[in-house]
């Protein structure tokens, strides 16, 4: 027999199968009650589970969309917040504002996280926006909730990042609005620690104070909560740390701002 005749020879004994075995459910269903009650119980379960799976299938799907909605407006809440503090210490300084054209000193690019290592001493972050988005190396990658890291190398739609939790990473810190300031680093034991370093020895640091950024960078913007203080202790008798707790999960991190200084090259010419 050629292929073509088994193929249908197949398909032809497989249709003759199902409806058999339908006329033999119907026959069984009609010969008892009690059949009949156990094969509608067993239909109704099969189609409450199917309804079922795809109502979470459709869920699952639709909950990528909520997030993403989410995060643009906790991006533009972002935005609007360091607007208003920026504004708050114009007001502090001038005794008028009525004249002043108000700019943000940061321009701000929202970016998903494509990649993330979190288990070496010099994790990295790439994220899913370029030199073709306005993302420039060196800028400050942050969240709502602290610090992320810093851009490292820039691609057209895509760059490549240091996170916090790397060695080569450094931020200008301050225990408090009006604290000593100090370098935070990675202290290299989790994803959800680090330590400020060259603390005076004399001073006495609370536990709980929160610690923020700066603003004594080119790199951050101010006022960026990174966490809070755990205590202090001394290392080799000569060097007082405080141990601090980060806000930022970075195990579950998914959407990140790029806060870019347009006055970056500026100021460090003026450095110079």
């Amino acid at each position: 027999m050629a292929r073509g005749g088994k193929f249908f020879a197949f398909f032809a004994t497989v249709a003759v199968f199902i409806l058999l075995e339908i006329a033999a459910v119907s026959l069984l269903k009609r010969s008892s009650t009690l059949q009949d009650i156990w094969i509608n119980r067993f239909s109704h379960n099969v189609m409450a589970a199917t309804w079922g799976g795809l109502t979470r299938i459709g869920s699952y799907f639709s909950l990528r969309e909520q997030n993403d909605i989410l995060a643009g407006r906790n991006y533009e809440l972002f935005k609007e917040l360091q607007r208003y503090k920026e504004m708050e210490k114009a007001v502090q300084a001038m005794a008028k504002l009525d004249s002043i054209d108000f700019q943000t000193r940061f321009n701000y690019v929202p970016a998903e996280v494509t990649a993330m290592g979190t288990n070496s001493r010099h994790n990295y972050i790439i994220i899913d926006k370029g030199g073709e988005d306005g993302v420039l190396p060196q800028s400050a990658i942050i969240t709502p909730n602290g610090v992320v890291g810093m851009i490292y190398s820039v691609d057209r739609h895509y760059s490549y990042g240091l996170t916090l939790l790397n060695e080569r990473v450094s931020v200008s810190a301050r225990i408090g609005k009006e604290g000593i300031v100090a370098p935070l680093t990675w202290d290299g034991t989790g994803t959800d620690h680090a330590i400020l370093k060259d603390i005076p020895l004399h001073l006495e640091v609370p536990v709980g104070d929160t610690v923020l950024t700066s603003g004594i960078s080119n790199v951050y913007p101010a006022d960026i909560p990174i966490g809070v203080t755990q205590g202090s202790r001394l290392i080799d008798g000569a060097v007082n740390v405080v141990d601090v707790k980060l806000f930022v999960d970075f195990k579950a991190l998914r959407y990140v701002i790029v806060a870019e200084n347009p006055d970056r090259e500026f100021i460090r010419r003026m450095e110079e």
